[in-house]
């Protein structure tokens, strides 16, 4: 994830004030650079209460993109969320722990903290396993959520956020998880504690020590999407991110592909992964517009190969079972019953602990692999392995989806917050102010790309028809971060992208003018700038 430091790189008005932001870590860009400069110049200007809210912000907006990984109970999200992170840290068996948000954040000494209700801190020894431990000994209704801080790299740039399963018996972990969605927009007030007669829009102190920030969401479906996934996708987007909600901030992975029924998939061909394939297909159409894209993954296969659970021993029971005799291997694969129950050279622990870690489908993937190549080392099957359970497909569109889009995301993200604020206040002086800095901030070039965003969304969702090569364009120009990529010609000379940059900004303002819709001149509008801005730096990368 690209990032930018944001002491010494700001110009003009605010330049230099957005040292504290950088103390807890660096700006994603310049237009999360602005909105620093916009709070810190504010800051003096509003009251105490939303002077404290502005500083929250500009804590967030130094901090990496908070990535919300959300689901049906048993959908796989924290199996998932350790293939992630690489390490296999979250409790994947029901027990306390997983009744709460547990965020997952880079830090310089492995610890866990039990954040409870009214702002307490208790620090908690990992399991013997390394895991989180699944009971906590505590009472759970008291606590806020948990905080995991681990020396892994993967979170220097990005937070993962744990959360409840929707659809739990639990009400209580659902009001956690809906909490962290924005579907609970306003809690009830506990006894003693007088409602907020203003209306407030902010969170209470328990969601808002939860969600710190969350930004984006990882939503994990399994084969069938059911009406409240939905419904969670539209709270989540609606609460988190600004008027350009949509599939910028929200991608879905079809999790336990490898269960899938190949043949009750038409055009699979009786293969697996095709049927997973175009399941998700299907799925990313019914999910839209709220998630950009519907990734198929085997998240238990992910888990093992990434987070060192696939050992020696493990690829010498597959070396094993893959001497046998095909028919007797068949006949074993039929069912977990029979691989584990069935009379043979390798002990049934052994095959057991093989189901838990690859399940039927990683066992016969490695076998044959091993068929294949007899020679086959246990790390590169561990390699065949993880390549096999669509991670890394899954890596580089969190890549594209978020990583190119952070500054925008988190910028548009903190304006929101900042807007709320103003307007929780009930001082109609603070609010035009602060609506009028916004104003300004928009009109600057770097505040482009949540235009950008927004037609992104408008055409990726459907919302404005767009003819097909048009629409793969916005799509390009819209959801890279290298000008090469966005111009299409990754690895050209300046002097060909400027080229092609102007003479595409050209061909948009003409279309924005005599060939397009009312909708689609709007979106044509935004592109052609995006074009002009891309020639002017390259032309100029210091402007």
């Amino acid at each position: 994830m690209a990032r930018f430091e944001s002491a010494n790189s700001a110009t003009g008005e605010g330049a230099g004030v957005v040292t504290s932001a950088t103390e807890q870590g660096r700006l994603a860009g310049p237009l999360s650079m602005s909105v620093a400069n916009l709070c810190h110049r504010l800051q003096p200007q509003v009251s105490a209460r939303t002077a404290a809210g502005f500083a929250e912000v500009l804590r967030r907006l130094g901090g990496p993109l908070q990535v919300a990984v959300a689901g049906r109970i048993k959908s796989g999200k924290s199996t998932l969320v350790n293939a992630l992170i690489g390490r296999r840290v979250a409790p994947t068996d029901v027990g306390e722990c997983t009744r709460l948000v547990t965020r997952f954040q880079y830090g310089t000494v492995d610890r866990v903290e039990i954040v409870f209700n009214d702002g307490r801190k208790q620090v908690l020894p990992f399991a013997a396993d390394g895991m989180i431990p699944a009971e906590l000994g505590i009472d759970i209704d008291k606590v806020s959520h948990i905080e995991a801080y681990l020396t892994n790299a993967v979170l220097q740039g990005m937070t993962v956020i744990d959360t409840p399963g929707l659809g739990s018996l639990d009400a209580a972990s659902v009001s956690r998880t809906e909490e962290l969605l924005g579907a609970a927009k306003h809690r009830k007030p506990e006894d003693g504690e007088e409602e907020n007669e203003e209306g407030s829009d902010e969170l209470d102190d328990t969601s808002r020590n939860a969600v710190a920030g969350a930004e984006a969401v990882l939503y994990v479906v399994t084969q069938g999407v059911r009406a409240d996934d939905q419904q969670a996708l539209a709270a989540f987007t609606a609460a988190t991110a600004s008027r350009e909600a949509g599939p910028v901030n929200a991608i879905a992975v079809l999790n336990k592909a490898d269960t899938i029924a190949p043949e009750s998939v038409e055009g699979s061909g009786g293969d697996v992964w095709k049927a997973a394939t175009l399941l998700s297909e299907k799925q990313a159409s019914t999910l839209k517009p709220r998630v950009a894209d519907v990734l198929p993954v085997i998240g238990l296969i992910a888990e093992s190969a990434e987070s060192g659970g696939f050992t020696s021993g493990d690829a010498e029971a597959l070396r094993q079972l893959a001497e046998m005799d095909d028919d007797i291997l068949e006949t074993m694969l039929i069912s977990a019953d029979i691989f584990t129950s069935w009379d043979c050279d390798v002990a049934a622990g052994t095959r057991l602990r093989l189901l838990e870690k690859l399940d039927l489908f990683g066992v016969r993937y490695a076998v044959e692999a091993i068929r294949a190549e007899p020679e086959i080392t246990a790390g590169s099957l561990r390699r065949k392995l993880l390549d096999a359970s669509g991670l890394e497909a899954v890596r580089q569109r969190l890549s594209i989806v978020f990583a190119a889009r952070a500054d925008g995301i988190k910028a548009a993200a903190a304006l929101a917050s900042v807007t709320a604020l103003a307007h929780a206040s009930g001082d109609q002086a603070e609010r035009q102010r602060v609506h009028d800095a916004i104003e300004v901030l928009l009109a600057k070039p770097e505040a482009h790309q949540l235009r950008l965003l927004e037609a992104l969304t408008l055409v990726a969702s459907g919302a404005v028809d767009m003819p097909e090569d048009l629409s793969e364009e916005v799509l390009r120009v819209g959801s890279n971060a290298d000008i090469g990529a966005q111009l299409g010609k990754p690895g050209a000379p300046r002097t060909d992208l400027a080229a092609h940059a102007l003479e595409r900004a050209g061909w948009w303002r003409s279309f924005a003018s005599f060939g397009a819709t009312p909708a689609q001149s709007r979106v044509a509008h935004v592109v052609h700038r995006a074009y002009f801005l891309i020639w002017q730096q390259i032309r100029d990368p210091q402007a």
